[in-house]
């Protein structure tokens, strides 16, 4: 499927998010686009301009800008968000579908960050009654991991909860040359996993290899793993001393605004590739029940 077939009928719903104060403003899923938020202990960051915020004990501003699912990270590197169960329970109270993310780093081992992911999801899943029926699992993989280290984060995931994680790529020339060029074994085990693409602008990712990597189409065919992607990070942040910067995908007939609806402060801001309906299904799919 063509890129420009994929991303025009999105581009009326990220113009609403441009301004306004009512909820109207932040309401962006149709039926092929769902807006989901990923936040970590960085959040929520610092107040921009005028309008609503929120914080890991209450969301509902998120939920009212049209958010309809939430990703906590969980941990990074061996050590654990203080706030992921505070905002996994404060989307949940919104009725927002929830779920988490571990930001694998190389100087730790591969299994040992995905059992203490596993074992810290069981956890919240069992600490509360939870209106949502499962949280999703996601891997966040960053420039110059290896695909050993990939792999064996997938493998022990789905050995102990019998769930393939969402995989999400920092967007580097050495993630796209080391997933092109693995074997059709390893190829066919990670298209079980969801394809999470991170594209914050048109131009992030192109190089000597790969100098058409400006579309989450582009990305997935530079892959060549994937037939399609699930879920695209449209929006972060740049940090510049200590602040943040919003920086979001905006290029040709595909408009977004900084902010999120009346936000008053940035937000990583994603679209699931489907209806509200269809993001219940997956998020069944590649989660742990909290039943």
């Amino acid at each position: 499927m063509k890129a420009r077939f994929l991303l025009l009928p999105f581009v009326g719903l990220l113009t609403q998010c441009g301004g306004g104060g009512g909820p109207a403003a932040g309401v962006i899923h149709s039926g092929r686009m769902t807006q989901v938020v990923n936040v970590s202990a960085y959040d929520p960051k610092e107040r921009q301009r005028e309008g609503r915020s929120y914080h890991e004990h209450d969301v509902s501003a998120l939920r009212a800008n049209g958010a309809a699912g939430l990703i906590a990270r969980c941990g990074k590197g061996g050590v654990l968000d203080t706030k992921c169960a505070n905002f996994l329970a404060a989307a949940d109270r919104e009725g927002m579908q929830i779920g988490a993310y571990y930001r694998l780093q190389n100087h730790v081992d591969a299994a040992v960050q995905a059992d203490q992911f596993v074992s810290r999801m069981e956890a919240i899943a069992r600490s509360r009654s939870w209106k949502a029926g499962n949280i999703l699992l996601c891997g966040d993989f960053d420039a110059r991991s290896r695909l050993s280290d990939i792999t064996r984060f997938v493998d022990r995931v789905h050995s102990r909860t019998g769930r393939y994680p969402v995989i999400y790529l920092e967007n580097s020339e050495h993630l796209k040359l080391l997933l092109s060029r693995a074997d059709a074994g390893t190829k066919a085990k990670l298209r079980q996993c969801p394809y999470w693409v991170a594209l914050y602008s048109h131009e992030s990712g192109a190089g000597r290899y790969f100098p058409t990597a400006g579309s989450p189409d582009g990305l997935v065919s530079h892959y060549n793993v994937w037939n399609d992607w699930s879920l695209w990070q449209y929006g972060g942040v740049d940090w510049e001393r200590g602040r943040s910067r919003p920086k979001v995908y905006s290029h040709g007939d595909f408009r977004a605004a900084p902010y999120l609806g009346n936000l008053d402060r940035p937000v990583e801001r994603n679209v699931f590739k489907g209806s509200p309906g269809e993001l219940a299904a997956f998020w069944s799919r590649h989660g742990i029940s909290t039943r």
